[in-house]
């Protein structure tokens, strides 16, 4: 049985720990996010992706 879960609730379920639990404040978490907004128009998008990617496989136990 596989059990998929959306990058973008992992990353949210973080950003909401370290708002709560490591005193991020606010405005740098948004910042921050703002930040990955503007990288994912850049030159650099295909690299990010690429590596979240390989990222996934290895945490899965999948050789690329």
């Amino acid at each position: 049985m596989t059990v998929t879960l959306p990058l973008v609730l992992i990353l949210g379920v973080i950003a909401w720990a370290a708002i709560k639990f490591l005193g991020i404040r606010m405005w740098a978490a948004i910042a921050i996010a703002l930040f990955g907004f503007w990288l994912a128009h850049t030159f650099l998008a295909p690299v990010v992706e690429s590596g979240t990617r390989t990222g996934v496989h290895i945490i899965n136990g999948k050789h690329i």
